[in-house]
């Protein structure tokens, strides 16, 4: 259920760990009247000075990738930066998740900022790899939220209300942001909205925002056969099963190109979809697949259950309750867009309309709760492969040109929706 919550509750600055985690009060925003906004010109400005030192803090957190729930060392980077700007931290929050608190010198609203800090695991890259490496940008998306935490504490003479930084562990196996919410995040922090930006496949300075769209979830079923041909008839169902997608998994750059332009296409191919992964092994098969809308999962379930009852003894479980879809709302959305075309100028932003098939993110549990808006930073560099601005591909290269910008940006929103504006 959405909601806004109004009550603000803030964040001690102890450090805590996952079993007891000290919330509490960190001081109040100043009495008056609203005062002068932060204004674009001096977010800009400060954008500028800190842009360097950022790159560096990137190319850093990048030299050393941890897996999903192991990222102690990044945690302790951002914990160390965040103090040194002046925010109330928490660390050991659902694990190695970091919280930090910035008040700002005027009344105003609480608006979350939320940043990924895990790497891919071997198994999660596009062929396979040696080890976990940021190929999904989590490294940038933790270093643009230290940047908007940097700027906006040096502007919290005229920042409104209060901003809670959310640096969340286990991203890739959509761990994480359960964790954090299990651990009272939300409700203690008194959070009304969440915003977050993920690395995308689009030129450096534009930004792909997701109105009533977003990323879908998953679900998973396993089948059971018996008999002396269990292993063919297997075989045999696994095909059956992966004949109900509708979409493939990209092959080709070009596939990857094709994906691309789909999601900007209103009423596209990617409107709707069913992408299915099916394997046999032994006499089992297990299948994992997405869907868009999320209400096609009980026809999708259904579809399966009917095809694995066609085999004598088959047997039909589903683990649990699908993995929800992550749906941004659309007021949220377009208000972002009015706001990068106003201040950023030019015309620097790109709508979806349908969502990427093959890839889901837990930032779906705290819209469920919460609203607030998801958009796709672009990080392709001028004459760069697609493969190269593409999440988990071994040679994702993104534009370090992508940080300032999503700084700048998310820094002016922020700022923006603090004051309710």
């Amino acid at each position: 259920m959405k909601h806004a919550l109004t009550r603000r509750s803030l964040l001690t600055g102890a450090t805590a760990t996952a079993a007891g985690i000290g919330w509490g009060t960190a001081g109040t925003a100043a009495a008056g009247g609203r005062g002068r906004p932060v204004a674009q010109g001096a977010v800009d400005a400060q954008v500028a000075r800190l842009e360097p030192g950022l790159i560096e803090l990137r190319r850093d957190i990048h030299q050393h990738p941890e897996a999903p729930g192991q990222e102690q060392r990044t945690a302790g980077v951002v914990a160390r930066e965040l103090r040194a700007a002046g925010l109330a931290v928490t660390t050991g929050v659902g694990g190695h998740g970091v919280v930090g608190v910035l008040h700002g010198s005027l009344p105003g609203r609480t608006v979350a900022y939320r940043a990924d800090m895990d790497a891919v695991p071997p198994g999660d890259i596009v062929g396979g790899g040696p080890a976990a490496a940021h190929l999904c940008g989590h490294d940038i998306h933790t270093t643009v939220a230290l940047g908007v935490a940097k700027v906006l504490a040096r502007l919290r003479r005229q920042l409104s209300g209060t901003v809670v930084f959310l640096f969340q562990p286990a991203e890739e196996a959509l761990a994480g942001a359960r964790a954090m919410i299990d651990a009272g995040v939300l409700e203690h922090t008194r959070v009304e909205e969440i915003h977050a930006l993920h690395c995308g496949p689009f030129p450096v300075g534009r930004f792909a925002v997701t109105p009533g769209y977003g990323l879908p979830g998953q679900d998973r079923a396993e089948v059971t056969l018996s008999g002396p041909d269990a292993p063919d008839a297997a075989r045999r169902l696994a095909a059956e099963i992966g004949a109900l997608a509708t979409v493939a998994p990209p092959q080709t750059p070009a596939d990857l190109e094709r994906m691309v332009a789909d999601v900007q296409t209103p009423d596209g191919p990617l409107a709707r979809f069913v992408a299915v992964r099916a394997r046999a092994q032994e006499a089992k098969v297990s299948v994992s697949y997405r869907c868009w809308p999320q209400e096609r999962y009980a026809e999708v379930r259904a579809d399966i259950r009917r095809l694995a009852m066609s085999y004598a003894g088959a047997g039909v479980s589903f683990p649990g309750e699908p993995f929800p879809a992550m749906v941004c709302p659309e007021p949220d959305a377009r208000a972002l867009a009015r706001h990068l075309r106003r201040e950023l100028g030019g015309d620097p932003v790109t709508e979806l309309h349908a969502a990427f098939p093959f890839n889901g993110e837990d930032f779906a549990l705290y819209l469920d709760r919460i609203p607030g808006t998801y958009t796709f930073l672009g990080v392709r560099a001028p004459g760069a492969p697609i493969t190269a601005c593409y999440p988990h591909y071994p040679d994702f290269l993104p534009d370090e040109r992508a940080i300032g910008v999503g700084v700048r940006a998310m820094a002016g929103w922020v700022a923006q929706r603090t004051r309710g504006a």
